[in-house]
C-alpha cells in the first residue's frame, strides 16, 4: 500500500531544531562568543538587526580578495568575474523568494525599495500626462478621489512613503485598525478597501506585536478592489519561508542586515510587467541604453532601477546568507523560532506588572515579544537588561501610530533568532523579572 504524506507526516520528516543543534549554529557566529558587563552575551535583538555568519563574512571578504571590479561595464577578466558573481548572487536571492531574475532589485534596504515604488508611482502620472513611456502607466497613475490603504501597525518605512504619495497625488490615505490584541479588524477592512482603493501596503509580520497577518485574505480583497498590493517582508523573509509569486503581492521588500547578511543591501521585489513600465526612482550611469543631451531610453528591469555603482558585495553576501538560511531550512527556522517566542510571553505574561503587546501565549507569533514594564520606562529596562549582558530594544521601534494607540509612548522588544537557545529565553526572563524589586515600581 502506498504512504500518503499528510502534514503531519512531512512535519516529522524534518528533523526538528533543538538546543543542541543551535549551539552548533552558534559557532558559526563569532560575534556572540564574547562576554558583555562580564557575562556571556545574549543577544535578543535581531529584529533590528541580525548576526552574520563566518560563511557571509568570509563571502564578502573573498570578493574583495580575489574579483573587486565594477560591474556590467568592463571588458577585463576582474570585471568579469566580478559581474558573474553580482548576477549570480540575483538569482540566488530571486529563488530565495520565489521570484524571477528579472523582478528582483537591489535597493539599500527596504525603505529605499519602499520609496522606490512610491516615486515610480508619483512619477507614472507626469510620465502618463506627458504621453512618454507605456500606455499602461495611465492606470498606475493616482489622483484626488483614489485611496491608498495601510494598517495601523506599519513600521514608519511602511507608512511615511504612501503618506507622501497621496501629498504628491492628492490621493486619500485610509488605514486598517488594530484591536486591543494587535489583530487587524478584518471585519471592517472590507468596507475600507473598495473601489478607490488603488493601493494596499502592510507588513507580513508586525516588529512590536509579533503578529503575522492573513496575506491572502489581505491580498484577495486588494484584488477585488483592482489595487496594487506591496508586502512590507522584513520581519518575515528571515525567518519563514516566502513564496511572493504563491502570494501573488505585486511587490514586496526585505533588508538584508535582518537576515544573517550586511548593512546597504536590500530587495525589492515586484511583478516584470510593472517593474518594465514603472518610471525610474533615480537615474544615471547603468540604467539607461541611449543617451542624447535631451533625453534617455531606459533599460528594462531590473537594471532600470539601478543607476550608479551597486552594492557589490553586499549583495554577494546576501546570497551567501540566503544559501545558509536555505540550508539550514526555512521552515525549521520559523517553528524553533514560534517556540521562543512563546517560552517567551508565557514567560512574560506570568511577571507581575508586565503587559504583553500583541497575542498572546499560545497563539500564533514570530519569535519576538514587545512589552511594557509598569512603573518602568523601556530605556531603564534595556539598560538594567543590558547589565546582564542581554541585549534588547527599546523605544517606539518605528511604529508610532501603533504605540499611541495602545497608550504606549515606548516598550522592550526582545527579538530571538536561529542561534538563540532556551536558555537564553530563561535569561532574558529572569532578568527581567527583577527589573520592578531594582526600580522600586
Amino acid at each position: 500500500m502506498a504512504v500518503v504524506s499528510t502534514p503531519a507526516t512531512l512535519e516529522r520528516a524534518v528533523p526538528v531544531m533543538d538546543n543542541a543543534e543551535v549551539l552548533r549554529i552558534r559557532n558559526d557566529f563569532p560575534v556572540l562568543n564574547q562576554l558583555v558587563n562580564g557575562q556571556p552575551l545574549v543577544y535578543l535583538d535581531s529584529g533590528a538587526t541580525s548576526q552574520n555568519p563566518l560563511s557571509v563574512i568570509e563571502a564578502e571578504q573573498e570578493f574583495y580578495e580575489q574579483r573587486n571590479a565594477a560591474v556590467h561595464r568592463g571588458a577585463h577578466h576582474l570585471a568579469v568575474e566580478a559581474t558573474e558573481a553580482f548576477e549570480d548572487a540575483r538569482q540566488t536571492v530571486a529563488d530565495f523568494i520565489g521570484a524571477d531574475y528579472a523582478e528582483t532589485v537591489w535597493t539599500s534596504n527596504a525603505t529605499e525599495g519602499l520609496n522606490l515604488v512610491s516615486y515610480a508611482l508619483s512619477n507614472a502620472a507626469l510620465w502618463a500626462a506627458q504621453g512618454r513611456g507605456d500606455a499602461g502607466l495611465k492606470d498606475l497613475a493616482l489622483q484626488p478621489g483614489d485611496e491608498i490603504v495601510v494598517t495601523e501597525m506599519e513600521h514608519h518605512a511602511n507608512l511615511i512613503p504612501w503618506q507622501e504619495l497621496a501629498f504628491r497625488t492628492g490621493a486619500t490615505l485610509r488605514y486598517l485598525p488594530v484591536d486591543d490584541a494587535g489583530r487587524l479588524d478584518l471585519e471592517h477592512a472590507a468596507g475600507i478597501i473598495g473601489s478607490r482603493t488603488r493601493l494596499l501596503a502592510f507588513t507580513h509580520a508586525s516588529n512590536v506585536l509579533g503578529t503575522i497577518n492573513p496575506v491572502r485574505e489581505l491580498v484577495a480583497l486588494g484584488r477585488a478592489a483592482g489595487a496594487l498590493v506591496v508586502l512590507d517582508a522584513c520581519q518575515s523573509a528571515p525567518h519563514m519561508p516566502l513564496d511572493v509569486k504563491a502570494l501573488d503581492v505585486d511587490f514586496a521588500v526585505f533588508s538584508g542586515h535582518k537576515m544573517l547578511a550586511p548593512t546597504g543591501i536590500g530587495v525589492l521585489y515586484g511583478k516584470q510587467e510593472l517593474l518594465d513600465i514603472l518610471p525610474p526612482f533615480l537615474t544615471g550611469g547603468s540604467m539607461i541604453t541611449t543617451v542624447t543631451m535631451e533625453r534617455a531610453e531606459y533599460l528594462p528591469a531590473p537594471q532600470r532601477f539601478e543607476a550608479g555603482t551597486q552594492r557589490i558585495s553586499q549583495a554577494v553576501a546576501l546570497a551567501a546568507a540566503a544559501n545558509y538560511l536555505t540550508e539550514t531550512g526555512l521552515d525549521r527556522i520559523h517553528r524553533w523560532e514560534a517556540e521562543l517566542g512563546q517560552r517567551m510571553v508565557t514567560g512574560l505574561e506570568a511577571l507581575p506588572g508586565i503587559r504583553v503587546l500583541g497575542p498572546g501565549a499560545g497563539q500564533e507569533r514570530i519569535g519576538l515579544a514587545a512589552f511594557d514594564v509598569e512603573g518602568v520606562h523601556a530605556h531603564d529596562v534595556g539598560q538594567f537588561l543590558d547589565s546582564k549582558g542581554i541585549a534588547v530594544r527599546v523605544g517606539h521601534h518605528c511604529a508610532q501610530p501603533l504605540h499611541r494607540r495602545l497608550g504606549l509612548t515606548a516598550t522592550t522588544r526582545a527579538s530571538a533568532y536561529l542561534y538563540n537557545t532556551t536558555d537564553d529565553v530563561d535569561r532574558f526572563l529572569d532578568a527581567v523579572s527583577g527589573v520592578r524589586d531594582y526600580f522600586r515600581a
